[in-house]
């Protein structure tokens, strides 16, 4: 067996997570079977550079990401970014990933959605060098692609998931949480839960 097909397969799938939802989830489970991974490490924004409003605060969405996750094999949650100082930026969590991980093969993790806005990402061509960037289907715009749409410059450096468009958002819970409708099929019990004790989302 070549040193390429032994090396270790780690993910990584990066987002504000502000709730984690059932598509999270599905995407997880799917990059894990798919891309053969043999850890996926789960890592929350920290100060979001890109974000037009504040996000939670880490410790809620720390603690959603671990009842939302913890009970998937190979998953972890990763915190790093939420303990810097400063702006949360892929490139440099990919940086130390690869640093502690030695020879591991890092494949990033993420929606359609940010591979149209992935030429505007701090360090963009370093992080084609880092990690298999790996594009999964979601909802644009509101409409729901059939294949993944990405910028036709990068279409041949980056990898497709296959999943079923699931035309779940944050953006969406929050406005429904807010407006009192039920989450019920959009996040799992125990974040619905967390989200009732902690009172997140009563207002935009």
């Amino acid at each position: 067996m070549s040193a390429a097909a032994s090396a270790y397969r780690l993910g990584v799938y990066g987002g504000a997570f502000d709730p984690p939802h059932l598509a999270h989830r599905a995407l997880i489970e799917i990059a894990l079977s798919q891309l053969k991974l043999d850890s996926l490490h789960v890592v929350p924004t920290g100060q979001a550079w890109h974000k037009p409003r504040s996000l939670s605060d880490a410790t809620h969405r720390l603690a959603m990401c671990e009842l939302a996750f913890s009970d998937l094999d190979k998953v972890h949650l990763d915190d790093r970014e939420t303990r810097r100082n400063s702006a949360s930026f892929t490139v440099d969590t990919l940086r130390e990933l690869r640093q502690e991980n030695g020879q591991a093969e890092l494949f990033l993790i993420i929606g359609a959605d940010q591979a149209q806005a992935f030429q505007t990402w701090k360090s963009w061509p370093e992080i084609l060098d880092l990690a298999k960037v790996c594009v999964a289907q979601r909802p644009i715009n509101g409409s729901l692609p059939t294949a993944p749409v990405v910028p036709q410059a990068l279409a041949v450096r980056l990898h497709e998931l296959k999943m079923p468009a699931l035309d779940i958002s944050a953006s969406d819970i929050r406005l429904r949480r807010a407006s009192g409708q039920s989450l019920q099929g959009l996040v799992c019990e125990p974040v619905a839960g967390y989200i009732d004790k902690h009172h997140l989302y009563q207002s935009l």
